[in-house]
């Protein structure tokens, strides 16, 4: 009977498969030798593959436009990047090389694109999309981006309230360009049955009657909704992007000004190796739906937006860690404990139960046993031991008496992990953050690798936590 690891993913998986291959026994990331990066930045380290972005962002681009012309769509398709997925400036700015709009979240966001504007970035003629909840501070800094020569900087009211305070806040004589949020009914699994954000459909026209129609520095240019769940062929997405999409057409006979139907976010990204997902499918569909729409009740086919975080960067991230004990708690559980946290470097895996593809890096001629992952941390809730192959996580076993340890990754984490967990920050149990590789290729196709931040040192958590540097000579036990 077959029952190494290999022999278990290549009976269970197509495998080798788009992003994932064996090399001389040891796994590969997209060509990137995992064996190379351990033995040069050793563990654990989260790293960052930059060609996937641009490549992420092409499939979807080339995807949407061929749906548009093949449907005779009189719109255009607009992707832009959500800013909060990601942060870093080497992501935003792989992600502005495919001439990407953005799409902001909080007054800081801002200031984050003015940097990128004077670094060359991107220009004025950018499209940037303005989501979240409008403080006035958010509010100003929109307002000087707009005067900086920001001219396509759309506000999306998430409440009633915000056109009140924009209205406070500027002039008459200032042109805003608006856009409303619908609010969308949740799941029936959900704690809530419609989300907070945004307006109630059955307020909306009554709201643009009273509040924008006939205002001439109120300009209306964008209807947005955003399917928490994602976009998916499911009864429950269709039911309400067909509400999201009648609301325009009704808006749309009552304001010349209404151009852009904006999706939200939502597409999925490979959290298994099993992940089937029919892009081309989803996006025909949407374009002939919002054709057919349209068409049949004598409207222009709207500019069509996306806004994508996860999908843009999720799939080209990866954490690396090494397997530093092997503990027999019982018969029937095996912890294999790893040199870092999950609870730290993998926030979403605690905190929401989210799902990454974890594979082994060596040892797949091992036979394999079902183990449970821990951390280094004091917390109980610090592992992880669900995956798909029977909710069970399946691993190489191990010889206490090998000098190679197994090395393990949780791949696809390139979407807020570092965000959720506070990149920089003081972490549970002062474990430190791992170091930061960022892998890019350079005009010939070679591969560069280098350190964008070392692991965290003693004293960067110290100077967080306002202690003094410490002097062991006057430690006295």
């Amino acid at each position: 009977m077959k029952n190494t690891y290999f022999d278990l993913i290549d009976q269970s998986f197509y495998f080798p498969q788009e992003g994932f291959d064996l090399r001389d026994d040891y796994l590969s990331f997209h060509g990137i030798s995992l064996k190379y990066l351990i033995e040069k930045y050793d563990t654990p380290f989260r790293f960052i593959y930059l060609p996937k972005i641009s490549d992420q962002i092409k499939k979807a681009k080339n995807l949407f436009n061929r749906a548009i012309k093949n449907y005779g769509y009189r719109g255009v398709y607009n992707y832009c990047y959500c800013t909060k997925c990601n942060h870093f400036h080497h992501v935003i700015s792989e992600a502005l090389k495919q001439k990407v709009d953005l799409e902001t979240s909080s007054a800081f966001d801002i200031d984050l694109i003015l940097n990128l504007y004077s670094e060359g970035k991107l220009d004025k003629n950018r499209i940037v999309v303005h989501n979240g909840y409008k403080t006035d501070e958010y509010l100003r800094k929109i307002f000087d981006l707009q005067d900086a020569g920001f001219k396509n900087s759309i506000i999306i009211l998430d409440s009633i309230r915000e056109l009140d305070r924009i209205n406070a806040l500027t002039t008459e004589e200032r042109k805003v360009k608006i856009g409303l949020r619908m609010a969308i009914n949740e799941q029936a699994q959900s704690a809530y049955y419609t989300s907070r954000l945004g307006i109630r459909h059955t307020e909306m026209i009554d709201f643009f009657h009273k509040n924008i129609k006939g205002r001439k520095n109120i300009e209306f240019k964008m209807l947005h909704f955003f399917v928490d769940s994602g976009i998916k062929d499911t009864l429950y997405y269709w039911g309400e992007f067909q509400k999201a999409l009648n609301l325009y057409i009704e808006l749309k006979k009552e304001c010349e000004t209404l151009e852009s139907f904006n999706l939200g976010g939502g597409f999925p990204i490979r959290n298994h190796l099993g992940f089937e997902y029919n892009y081309e499918y989803m996006i025909n569909e949407i374009i002939k739906s919002i054709k057919e729409a349209c068409d049949k009740e004598g409207v222009h086919e709207p500019d069509i937006y996306t806004e994508f975080g996860r999908y843009t960067v999720g799939e080209s991230g990866a954490i690396i860690f090494k397997v530093l004990e092997q503990k027999k708690q019982n018969d029937t559980e095996t912890w294999y404990i790893i040199d870092n946290s999950l609870m730290n470097t993998i926030p979403d895996a605690w905190s929401i139960h989210e799902k990454f593809i974890l594979l082994p890096i060596n040892k797949w001629d091992n036979e394999y046993q079902r183990v449970n992952i821990g951390g280094i941390s004091c917390d109980h809730s610090d592992y992880y031991n669900s995956e798909d192959l029977n909710q069970e996580v399946l691993l190489p076993k191990v010889d206490d008496n090998d000098p190679e340890p197994l090395y393990l990754g949780f791949f696809h984490t390139g979407a807020y992990q570092d965000s959720i967990s506070g990149y920089g920050g003081i972490k549970h149990c002062l474990i430190p953050s791992p170091k930061h590789v960022i892998i890019d290729r350079d005009e010939r196709g070679n591969t560069v690798d280098y350190v964008y931040r070392e692991e965290q040192s003693v004293m960067e958590m110290f100077k967080i936590l306002g202690y003094k540097k410490p002097n062991n000579q006057e430690v006295k036990l």
